[in-house]
């Protein structure tokens, strides 16, 4: 049975990407600029996911995202996404072999922890304690 090459291939427009980065990092302006251009760009991303990881959402996943972009210049991002994604593999196939009985433990541990997270959020920059707030309307 023979594999069609073509389908392993990474797609044509990573390749551009690729050659795109190679021409610019082979001048010296052009490497310093995409460095800073890449590090403010993740910055931006980082420092806006961090700031959305209390609320619910995906701030974890915007964080892992200018991770991502940092990691196209910088090998110490590159090093520390690999890891985060090695951790999470390992994390998802433990839970996966695990009982119903467990992973509905740790679900609800998740839901009482982002509950908690956002009440307190809530609390501290409105104010407003939720927990009275839903039993006076009861």
């Amino acid at each position: 049975m023979a594999v069609d090459t073509d389908l392993l291939r990474k797609p044509r427009w990573r390749d551009r990407v690729s050659t795109t980065l190679e021409l610019i990092r082979a001048n010296p302006t052009g490497r310093v600029t995409l460095k800073v251009a890449v590090g403010l760009a993740g910055l931006l991303v980082v420092v806006l996911g961090a700031l959305l990881i209390p609320l619910p959402g995906p701030g974890w996943l915007i964080v892992l995202g200018g991770l991502g972009i940092w990691a196209i210049e910088f090998s110490w991002a590159k090093r520390l996404l690999g890891f985060t994604r090695r951790n999470l593999r390992m994390w998802t196939r433990w839970v996966t072999r695990q009982s119903w009985a467990v992973r509905l433990t740790i679900g609800l541990f998740g839901m009482v922890f982002v509950s908690t997270v956002v009440w307190a959020s809530v609390l501290l920059s409105f104010d407003v304690n939720l927990v009275t707030e839903v039993l006076d309307r009861l």
